[in-house]
C-alpha cells in the first residue's frame, strides 16, 4: 500500500484540487475528510477513483484527536482554512496519531509561530510543515533561486492577483477580509512600520498587464526579514481583477480602519455571494509576481521580476502545488527533515514549477528597468 494520506477540508477549493491530484497516484492511499459526508461522496464520484475513502471529520470537535488517530494517517494535509485565529491542535493531534503534517496556511501569526512545535516534533521524529502554498513556500523558493544574482539584495516586493472567474471559497474570502483595514506590520527601509490592509495600493505589472494591488498580511512579512537579513524592505500586496471589486474592498477597509466595521471576516459568506454575481465579467487569468531589487556582483543596480501567469481557471492549482509536491517527495522517501517549520528551504523553485506540468501555468524571469 502507498502512503496513507488524510486530506482535511477535502471539499474546499484547495482541498478538492489536492484530492484530485493525489487520487490516481499509486504512491498514496487517500482518505478525504470533511464535515459533510454528502459533499465528500460527491467529490469522490467526481474524482472517479473507487479506492478513495471518505470520513466525516470536524477539526473543531472535542473528539477530533481520537477520530484522527483511528484513521492511522501517515500524512495529514490540512486545507481547512482560514488559519487566522486557529491554534495548533490539528498539528499536535497529528503527532499524537503518529503522522507527518502539511498545511496550506497563510495566516501570519499561525505560520511564523509554528516552530514552537519543533522540539516535540524532532523528539518524536515527525515532520510538521506550515505554509506549503503560494506563500511562503513558493515565494521563498523564488527568492532563494534568484538570490545568487545579487551582490546585495535590498527589497522584496511580491503580489498576487487572481482572475475574476477563478473559484473562491469562504475561507479564502475570510482570510482577505481578516486583515482588510487592519494594522499590518511591515519591514521598510530597515525598520518596522505600520500600514493598513488593502489601503496602501499600487499598479502592479503582470505578464498579462497591470492590475491594482494593496497591502496584505502574510507570513513572509514576518519570516523574510529574518531569512534574508540584508533585506531592507519586504512588502506583499494582493488584488482583484475587477476595479469595482478592488475599490469596494478598499472602501470596506476604510470603514474597518476607522472603526465603523468591527469584524469584516464574519461577513465572508455573504460578500463571496455578492462577488459571484460578477463572475461573468473579467477573465480566468491571474498571476503572481516576485520582484527583487538591489545590486549585482559588480555593484550595478539590478531589478528582477519572477512572474507566473495562470490561465483557464488554473489559478487555484498554484497554492496547492507545494503541498502536492511535498507529499510526493515524502512518499518517495526524498525528505529526511524532521521538526516543525514554515515551508521554506524544503522545496526548490524547480521542483515546484515541475509540479505545474499539465496545467495552464507559465513562469519566467524579466529584467525590469532600474529606476534612478
Amino acid at each position: 500500500m502507498g502512503l496513507r494520506v488524510v486530506v482535511l477540508g477535502a471539499t474546499g477549493v484547495f482541498g478538492s484540487r489536492i484530492a484530485a491530484r493525489l487520487a490516481h497516484d499509486e504512491r498514496f492511499e487517500l482518505l478525504l475528510a470533511g464535515r459533510r459526508v454528502a459533499m465528500l461522496e460527491e467529490l469522490r464520484a467526481t474524482i472517479g477513483d473507487a479506492r478513495v475513502r471518505i470520513h466525516a471529520l470536524d477539526t473543531a470537535a472535542a473528539d477530533f484527536p481520537a477520530e484522527l488517530a483511528a484513521l492511522r494517517p501517515q500524512l495529514v494535509i490540512h486545507a481547512a482554512g482560514p488559519f487566522q485565529g486557529q491554534d495548533y491542535r490539528v498539528a499536535e493531534a497529528c503527532i499524537d496519531a503518529g503522522s507527518d503534517y502539511v498545511d496550506l496556511a497563510d495566516g501570519r501569526d499561525f505560520v511564523s509561530g509554528f516552530s514552537r512545535l519543533d522540539e516535540r516534533a524532532r523528539r518524536e521524529g515527525y515532520l510538521l510543515v506550515s505554509g506549503a502554498s503560494s506563500v511562503p513556500a513558493l515565494s521563498s523558493a523564488v527568492v532563494d533561486a534568484l538570490l545568487p544574482e545579487f551582490g546585495a539584495l535590498d527589497t522584496i516586493e511580491h503580489a498576487i492577483n487572481p482572475g475574476n472567474r477563478t473559484p473562491r471559497g469562504d475561507a479564502t474570502v475570510a482570510s482577505i477580509l481578516g486583515y482588510c483595514g487592519r494594522p499590518v506590520r511591515l519591514w521598510r527601509a530597515g525598520r518596522w512600520e505600520v500600514a493598513h490592509g488593502w489601503l496602501d495600493s499600487r499598479r502592479q505589472w503582470f505578464p498579462f498587464g497591470y492590475r491594482r494591488v494593496g497591502i496584505c498580511d502574510i507570513p513572509d512579512l514576518e519570516l523574510f526579514p529574518a531569512r534574508y537579513p540584508q533585506v531592507l524592505s519586504v512588502v506583499f500586496r494582493a488584488g482583484l481583477e475587477l476595479p469595482l471589486l478592488q475599490w469596494a474592498t478598499w472602501g470596506l477597509g476604510v470603514l474597518v480602519r476607522f472603526g465603523l466595521i468591527r469584524d469584516l471576516a464574519r461577513h465572508a459568506p455573504a460578500l463571496r455571494r455578492v462577488s459571484e454575481r460578477f463572475m461573468r465579467f473579467g477573465s480566468d487569468v491571474g498571476g503572481m509576481a516576485v520582484e527583487l531589487r538591489g545590486t549585482d556582483g559588480q555593484g550595478r543596480p539590478l531589478h528582477l521580476c519572477w512572474w507566473l501567469d495562470a490561465a483557464e481557471g488554473d489559478g487555484p492549482q498554484v497554492p496547492v502545488t507545494p503541498a502536492v509536491v511535498l507529499a510526493r517527495r515524502l512518499a518517495d522517501g526524498l525528505v529526511e527533515a524532521t521538526g516543525a517549520m514554515p515551508c521554506m528551504g524544503l522545496l526548490t523553485l524547480e521542483q515546484i514549477v515541475e509540479g505545474f506540468d499539465g496545467f495552464a501555468l507559465r513562469t519566467g524571469i524579466r529584467t525590469m528597468p532600474v529606476s534612478r
